[in-house]
This record gives C-alpha cells, sequence and structure tokens, in this order.
C-alpha cells in the first residue's frame, strides 16, 4: 500500500464521480457531524454514496451520511460531501485529503468547511456558530501534516504560506449573511486534535491558554490541502456542547450531546451557506 496519496488515485475517483453526474460543481461544501440534514436542501441533485467511488474511504461514524451530494444551491452548482473520514477512525492523512483533492481536479476553487467543535471560548454557548478565522493543528506540529512526502508542484508549492489561511473576503460575506438572518456570528480559532477521546480539563485549560476557542477532529488537514492548490477557504465550526475546563461531579460530554445540538444548528447553518453562496 502506497503510504502517499498518486495521481492515479485521484484521477480514478474523479473519473468515477463523472460517470454518475453531468454537472459541473463550483463550490465544495464539507459538512461535520449532525449536520448533513443541510445537504437536504440541495435541488437537483445526484447522489452519490462513496461506496461507488473507486478509493473512496468510507465515513463510519454515526452522523455522517457518507454521500456526495451535486446539485443547486442558491444558483450555484455544489459538490457536498456528507460526512467524512477521520484521522481517529485509523485512515491515513492521503485517504482524509483525497475528498478535497478530487474536488480542485475537478475544478473547484472554493470550499466551505464546517465541523462540530466544543466551545472553549467562555463566551460560547451551545447552538452558536464560529467563523474559523485561525487553526492550531497539533497533530500536524508532531509530524501528521497532510503535505508530508512527495510533492505534486503541478498542484501546488513544497512550502505552504498559511499566514491567511481562511479567506478575509469570504468571511466578511459570511459575517454579512449572518447579520442579514438576524445573527452574529462568534469568531474565533479553531484547535484540531486527533481524537477520538475528548479532551481532558487539564488539555482543554492548556488549549484555552494558548489561545484556542474551539476545538474539534476534523477539518484542519482538507484546510491545509485547499490552500496547498490556491483554494479558497471559509470554515465555519457549530459550537454543539461546551467544553468542560473545571469540571465538577457529573459533568461530562457525549457524540450524542454533539449530534443533538447539530439538529438545532442546523437551520441557522442552512440560512448562513445558503446567504453565502448567493454572494459570490
Amino acid at each position: 500500500m502506497n503510504e502517499f496519496l498518486l495521481p492515479e488515485q485521484i484521477a480514478t475517483a474523479v473519473n468515477s464521480i463523472k460517470n454518475r453526474t453531468s454537472k459541473t460543481p463550483a463550490v465544495g461544501l464539507v459538512l461535520g457531524s449532525g449536520l448533513s440534514g443541510l445537504a437536504d436542501a440541495i435541488e437537483n441533485a445526484d447522489i452519490i454514496p462513496y461506496e461507488e467511488i473507486e478509493g473512496w474511504p468510507t465515513a463510519t461514524v454515526v452522523g455522517h451520511g457518507g454521500k456526495l451530494v451535486i446539485g443547486e444551491l442558491e444558483g450555484k452548482t455544489v459538490l457536498t460531501q456528507q460526512g467524512r473520514a477521520h484521522y481517529y477512525e485509523g485512515y491515513p492523512l492521503k485517504d482524509i485529503i483525497l475528498a478535497v483533492r478530487v474536488m480542485h481536479a475537478l475544478g473547484i476553487k472554493t470550499i466551505i468547511v464546517t465541523n462540530a467543535a466544543g466551545g472553549i471560548n467562555r463566551g460560547f454557548t451551545p447552538g452558536d456558530l464560529m467563523l474559523i478565522t485561525d487553526h492550531i493543528n497539533f497533530p500536524g506540529l508532531a509530524g501528521e501534516n497532510p503535505l508530508r512526502g512527495p510533492n505534486d508542484d503541478a498542484i501546488g508549492p513544497r512550502f505552504v504560506d498559511l499566514t491567511e489561511t481562511y479567506d478575509k473576503e469570504l468571511q466578511q460575506v459570511a459575517r454579512d449573511a449572518a447579520k442579514a438572518n438576524g445573527f452574529t456570528l462568534q469568531e474565533g480559532t479553531y484547535a484540531f486534535v486527533g481524537g477520538p477521546s475528548f479532551e481532558t480539563p487539564a488539555e482543554l485549560r492548556f488549549l484555552h491558554t494558548i489561545g484556542a476557542d474551539a476545538v474539534g477532529m476534523s477539518t484542519v488537514p482538507t484546510v491545509i490541502t485547499a490552500r496547498h492548490a490556491g483554494m479558497r477557504v471559509l470554515g465555519i465550526s457549530s459550537i454543539t456542547n461546551k467544553a468542560i475546563l473545571n469540571p465538577v461531579e457529573g459533568d461530562e460530554v457525549s457524540h450524542e450531546e454533539v449530534l443533538e445540538t447539530g439538529k438545532i444548528i442546523v437551520p441557522r447553518l442552512t440560512a448562513l451557506i445558503r446567504g453565502v453562496l448567493a454572494a459570490i
């Protein structure tokens, strides 16, 4: 088995998709835990189960649909990843980033990534949406970077500048869309950790100290890979639970809580993404 993603693997997946749709998507959309319902808003959709795409990793986590949904939303043709593979499921990074490499190969220039996250910032409340303005990549700092290995110069440079990872113009579009829909976006830094165990109180206090506002187990490998290919990135975290920095007896976090809060967030997230798509 190859340790790194090969061009022929990307091409094979692209061909599998092209054989099942004639649509040409312009925007990629990645949906996180409990947020798959957003894909139901897509019109005239071609639905492709991951199992029908050669080499595509299967989403095994509850709350991840396991399908590509390609269709129309607010006048834009979107390719929606309804559920994603995670590092903690045992997938190597090359499998996790296949989707975004395929999006790029299909001609997509803009990607909107969403996730479910724990709110570290004490001003956040479950049900909030957070505009991701920066991130902390713990696995990457320790060597597990999605760009590790041979570089394909035809896609992007060996060393990628991440000074402005999240597109500032798209951020303003999102702020305007939220305001138009009657709510304010929280904003902050997203910390990516490996999972699947939730963080200890000591780890959360550490993350808070170094400037993390939310924490989750996805998104960052996709974002880095997208920026390597020159794609514009908008990131939105759904704050599905409040991180417990100083627990009292009986405090705990569960995936079920994440999914339940996700249901509440979906209408607001749908309105936000619709507003962004209509404006770009």
